[in-house]
């Protein structure tokens, strides 16, 4: 089997309601990026990135130069056994890692294919039928972020992540959280992501007035060293995000007692096959995570299912199911949340295909 052709589509999501985020960052039209890799065996495999404004070194129109630069490795090349052409990949153009995210679900895909098998059963086997999801909400008015909550409650979500500081006020950022507490009830997981905004200090002052409230936090700071001030200043479990990006990264914020749980996303390390060896490091340190990725649609979020049904659900804290957030839908059979949990596809490879005519010519096509 060979890659004969690679093609490359830029599609906008929008995002059903503006998502306000801590130091200026926003999501409300993003630009995805969807490849198809077609073989000479007639099987086509899928791949997304979607990186957000101001989130990682990344951006949605560096991956057609990356990708195009990567192409002599790939036309041609065996698409079965992702890492050993990843590999070649890294080997051809350091770094990049958001691009090759891209490339590395859509060589997984295509294997699954040839093999008649799931992801799921090739990423280490299913582990569970349904896992739970989060629901992220903007950084607004605390009340209005109070309603939200417990409107995604009645649909079955048990864990909320409130997006802070978009205003820098410290007492606001404490009445959003004690606000969703009170709306959601004790038990639920509640969790302040400042998304790297804040300072320790500012951090501290609201882990500690809320420190009663059984809060989690996340990523407040841009480094590991000021999110592990955080943590011992204000005793609260502490959630990785920017941070953690890569192995170096997981065993440094373990050493450094910050990693009480971490958000595992496929663009961060580079896709499935560098994904799933950070999952299998936090098994062995102990971390539960959050399998999920940057921002995208139906062929990121399929991806990510996969892996987050192939880890012990005693680890997975959650997972998320992208395309509810954003429009449109890129594939039609693309599986969707039910009772605050989701499954992952059960075809063959990702299981999910999107609708090649509506996509419409594509941008790119390298052959």
């Amino acid at each position: 089997m060979e890659i004969t052709r690679l093609s490359l589509w830029h599609i906008p999501l929008t995002s059903h309601d503006t998502y306000y985020m801590a130091d200026g960052k926003t999501c409300d039209t993003v630009e995805t990026v969807l490849i198809a890799l077609d073989t000479d065996s007639g099987l086509t495999g899928w791949g997304e990135v979607c990186p957000i404004p101001h989130y990682l070194p990344a951006y949605a129109r560096g991956v057609a130069p990356a990708l195009t630069e990567i192409a002599p490795v790939l036309i041609g090349a065996d698409p079965r056994g992702p890492e050993a052409l990843m590999a070649r990949a890294d080997t051809h153009l350091l770094g990049h890692i958001y691009a090759k995210s891209a490339l590395d679900i859509a060589l997984w895909d295509i294997t699954g294919q040839a093999a008649n098998l799931p992801l799921y059963t090739l990423l280490g086997g299913r582990q569970v039928e349904t896992m739970p999801l989060y629901h992220s909400i903007t950084c607004i008015a605390p009340d209005e972020m109070a309603r939200i909550a417990r409107n995604a409650q009645e649909t079955g979500i048990t864990q909320f992540q409130v997006k802070l500081g978009a205003d820098a006020n410290n007492e606001a950022d404490i009445a959003r959280l004690t606000q969703v507490r009170e709306a959601v009830g004790h038990g639920p997981l509640v969790y302040g992501d400042w998304n790297c905004g804040a300072t320790s200090l500012d951090a501290t002052r609201v882990g500690r007035a809320v420190a009663h409230l059984d809060i989690m936090l996340e990523q407040p700071c841009p480094t590991i060293s000021d999110c592990t001030r955080v943590r011992a200043a204000t005793g609260l479990p502490m959630k990785l995000d920017e941070n953690a990006h890569d192995t170096a990264s997981l065993l440094e914020a373990h050493t450094a007692g910050c990693m009480d749980a971490v958000a595992l996303k496929l663009a961060k390390f580079g896709g499935l096959s560098a994904t799933r060896q950070a999952r299998d490091l936090c098994l062995h340190l102990g971390a539960k995570m959050c399998v999920e990725d940057t921002w995208g649609s139906d062929i990121t979020t399929a991806a990510l299912l996969h892996l987050a049904a192939s880890t012990p659900p005693s680890r997975l804290l959650n997972t998320c199911d992208l395309s509810s957030y954003v429009a449109p839908r890129l594939a039609p059979d693309a599986p969707t949340r039910k009772n605050g949990r989701i499954a992952p596809p059960d075809g063959p490879g990702l299981g999910v295909t999107p609708d090649r005519t509506a996509l419409g010519k594509p941008d790119l096509i390298l052959d």
